[in-house]
């Protein structure tokens, strides 16, 4: 099938609702997704206890890491997909699909305090990552910890815009090492954005592009700069049955572009921040 039809299937795919039942977050599916979180979170928890490496990239076999750090010392991201198991198994959503990604660049001549300035910046994130994010705003800040509003713009044949609501604390290890969490409160899909009818579909409860959202960063300043990685968890809806085909390639390249987009621009955001400006 030609590119072009491929695309003509898939939009009248997506012009129509699906069913409601087909798209409703059932309870054992969010059962399983916070069990896939904690036992992510307890293996996170068990790397960062460790003194020997930092970075995801560190654990990788010497001649792997070595090939990592010259990719990204050229200004390359490096992004891997990952999966945690239970006791070796794979954890089963029903209805749904998990997607875990991770993700590092190196941002040269950036501290580990501009880093973290920048990240915590959330009032502009829309002018920084415009237009994957169309509203950014700080709700409340106490010392590590933020609530903040995102507002989420992806078109991919469809357009699919999400207001969400994200707990984030950081934790300052050291001198040079950081790292910082990100969980998503509330996640609700936008019907008719920016228009007099727009309103706000019940969460968990919408054509399901994203149930969940969890991030784990960490920052470690070497190297003349610093290094950013992104550990990405998100849940959507499944494969309708029949059409893997045609949705399956569809629904399983948002969650790689979307980490891909954040830190290559997180990147470039960074370094013009920190250019010098020229003198007028």
């Amino acid at each position: 099938m030609s590119r072009r039809a491929l695309a003509i299937v898939l939009a009248g795919l997506f012009s129509l609702p699906f069913p409601a039942s087909a798209a409703d977050l059932e309870p054992q599916t969010l059962a399983a997704y916070h069990r896939y979180l904690q036992l992510t979170e307890a293996k996170i928890d068990a790397e960062l206890a460790r003194r020997d490496v930092y970075l995801w990239i560190d654990t990788a076999p010497s001649a792997r890491r070595d090939a990592y750090y010259a990719d990204l010392r050229k200004g390359n991201l490096v992004i891997e997909r990952l999966e945690t198991l239970d006791q070796g198994k794979t954890i089963a959503f029903p209805g749904a699909l998990v997607h875990h990604w991770i993700g590092t660049v190196f941002i040269p001549g950036v501290t580990l305090a501009q880093t973290l300035e920048f990240m915590q910046d959330y009032d502009h994130k829309k002018d920084y990552f415009s237009p994957d994010i169309q509203r950014s705003k700080i709700l409340q800040h106490q010392g590590d910890d933020f609530l903040v509003n995102l507002r989420f713009y992806k078109k991919k044949v469809i357009t699919i815009v999400d207001d969400t609501d994200h707990q984030v604390h950081y934790q300052v290890v050291d001198a040079t090492r950081a790292w910082s969490r990100s969980h998503a409160t509330r996640i609700q899909e936008v019907e008719n954005p920016g228009e007099p009818g727009e309103r706000l579909d019940p969460p968990g409860h919408d054509r399901g592009f994203l149930w969940g959202m969890d991030t784990y960063w960490r920052f470690q300043e070497k190297d003349g700069g610093t290094y950013v990685e992104c550990q990405s968890v998100s849940l959507t809806r499944d494969i309708p049955t029949g059409l893997g085909w045609a949705v399956g390639p569809f629904v399983t390249t948002v969650p790689r572009e979307s980490l891909t987009f954040t830190l290559v621009t997180a990147r470039s955001a960074e370094l013009q921040r920190i250019a010098p400006h020229p003198v007028k």
